[in-house]
């Protein structure tokens, strides 16, 4: 679109986080969206890169013929199997169709660094398969191969279709709950629902001294995909505020069948993929654990409670803190140029 040349001053009231004003350039000042200014100072206070850490114990484990069971093993792969696909149709939908049409400049700015962090997310599990020397064709072909991975792929990317259109824009009442519907599932279901099965078995490794480095990097991915869901849950909130017309009686029931859907999705993963248990969680403390974690994300969005259930993983809500006593950086590689050292 071109520029339009004009001398009024931008009005902070006509932004808005779709249909919006100003929409041509990233200009930050005057700030209304100041949920996604502090969201982007966190991810970038927050950069980290997958080989800043260590996978020498892990690759160890990995190749001793006594540290991980067969079911271990298999869980760890299935894991990294969905977690490689994920990730990539989350930065898909960011690039593609969500960044295209949002109009706040702030919201622009951290879909920018959202996008990066999905990238290095994609760089973790790389990073992880090629130190272990796993088959590659098997870890990135799983999605095609398991159907709890491929329902669940399916399922999210079904909700593509109408924004990925080339001919897609917003600005009536149809289109804007397609798009308000895109962000529900994108940040709701996809990195709010259907990551946390492979996080708590993630995290069952770490709270077995097994896969640590494979696990950290988990850990600060699942650090990431908090803050993704928590931007999310503010985008989709603001847009109820600035349209509430879009946030009809019939649209709520639909969200709720969505995720009602989505929680199925996600514990009949568990349940398929990890039908022994894994460390002390079985198939229905994993369905348990789901419905904790969709009742959580719909209030968050103003919608009711449906499964009244109970946290089975406690220890999971301190995961996503990281430990503190650590210094992380004492990790890091060093060896990189920066700043004046930079050969040009």
């Amino acid at each position: 679109m071109p520029i339009t040349k004009t001398s009024e001053k931008v009005n902070i009231n006509n932004r808005r986080i779709i249909n919006g004003v100003d929409a041509d350039v990233i200009q930050l000042y005057p700030m209304k969206h100041m949920f996604a200014w502090t969201a982007y100072n966190v991810g970038n206070s927050n950069h980290w890169l997958p080989t800043e850490i260590t996978m020498q114990n892990d690759i160890e484990q990995w190749k001793s013929a006594d540290t991980l069971t067969e079911d271990e093993r298999r869980a760890f792969k299935t894991v990294l199997g969905f977690f490689t696909t994920a990730d990539s149709i989350a930065a898909n939908n960011i690039v593609m169709a969500a960044y295209k049409h949002v109009t706040s400049p702030e919201c622009r700015m951290y879909l920018l660094r959202q996008a990066y962090e999905e990238a290095i997310h994609t760089h973790a599990y790389q990073y992880i398969v090629e130190s272990l020397g796993l088959d590659e064709g098997e870890i990135f072909n799983m999605y095609r191969e398991i159907d709890a991975i491929y329902n669940k792929d399916a399922f999210v990317l079904s909700f593509n279709e109408g924004v990925f259109d080339g001919n897609f824009k917003t600005g009536t009442l149809e289109a804007d709950q397609k798009f308000l519907e895109n962000i529900v599932v994108f940040s709701i279901i996809m990195e709010g629902i259907f990551f946390y099965s492979s996080f708590a078995v993630m995290f069952g490794f770490q709270r077995q001294n097994k896969m640590v480095g494979s696990a950290e990097q988990i850990q600060y991915i699942m650090r990431d995909e908090s803050q993704h869901l928590n931007f999310g849950i503010n985008v989709i909130n603001t847009i109820r505020e600035e349209q509430p017309e879009l946030w009809t009686k019939e649209f709520q029931e639909k969200m709720i069948g969505l995720i009602r859907q989505a929680t199925t999705l996600e514990y009949t993963f568990a349940q398929e993929v990890f039908p022994k248990g894994i460390f002390g969680m079985n198939a229905e403390s994993f369905k348990q654990y789901i419905e904790y974690i969709a009742d959580r994300r719909l209030v968050r969005i103003g919608l009711p409670v449906q499964y009244g259930s109970t946290n089975p993983f406690p220890w999971m809500s301190e995961a996503i803190d990281l430990n503190k006593e650590k210094n992380f950086f004492e990790t890091r590689v060093t060896e990189y140029s920066v700043g004046g050292t930079l050969e040009w």
